[in-house]
């Protein structure tokens, strides 16, 4: 089994993104038998997209979970839904700033994470890490992202099968220092959110293999 994480590059004049210093310090984790591969993703409307579907044919994963940095939340947040809407609060690292345009036009309205974002949830905290589910992944490259991954999974035929979905995750507490009373979260326990995160969405995997796909 393998698992792609993706993680951004930085962004908004930052000089470092958590998603993508979590997901190459996973690279090449072996979880129950399933290897993690991490790629970084450009910070940039349709780019992000192209270079998704990239890492996936390259990688042909059974599970793939992106990673954003949501700076001000103060927990880990698996996210529930994406939304076919980008509406740029700020330019992205190519300059765009789309608004209230479909992330792919005739595509459905939402789609549903398959992660086990309620599960994922309830290991985290198990765990020690802050953890919830949350209902918006914003407007931004992360949703983008987060629709275009589960539009092709549901609309490409190679891709059947596979698992995915989208998890925020707060600033560095280097990164926090910069913004008084923002919150952020140490490398080494944002590594282990992601680590029971990974872990958490591989065990459902396996359950749903010996159960012939039923469960949900």
């Amino acid at each position: 089994m393998k698992v792609l994480l993706t993680g951004f590059e930085p962004f908004d004049g930052e000089g470092i993104n958590p998603s993508w210093e979590v997901a190459r310090a996973l690279d090449g984790w072996v979880c129950e038998g399933a290897t993690v591969h991490a790629r970084r993703i450009a910070c940039v409307f349709g780019t992000a997209l192209r270079e998704l579907d990239a890492a996936i044919d390259e990688v042909q994963p059974q599970l793939v979970i992106g990673i954003g940095q949501a700076g001000g939340r103060s927990e880990v947040t698996p996210e529930r839904v994406a939304i076919n809407i980008d509406d740029g609060r700020i330019c992205d690292n190519a300059g765009c700033q789309p608004i209230d345009a479909p992330v792919i036009a005739g595509a459905p309205a939402a789609y549903f994470s398959s992660l086990p974002i309620k599960a994922i949830v309830r290991d985290l905290r198990a765990a020690g890490v802050p953890a919830a589910v949350s209902n918006s992944a914003g407007t931004f490259v992360c949703n983008h992202l987060f629709f275009g991954l589960m539009h092709r999974i549901a609309t490409r035929p190679p891709a059947a099968g596979v698992r995915g979905g989208f998890i925020h995750i707060p600033y560095l507490l280097s990164q926090a220092a910069r913004f008084p009373g923002a919150p952020g979260m140490t490398m080494e326990t944002l590594v282990v959110a992601l680590r029971v995160a990974v872990s958490t969405a591989i065990a459902q995997q396996s359950d749903i293999a010996e159960s012939g796909g039923q469960l949900h």
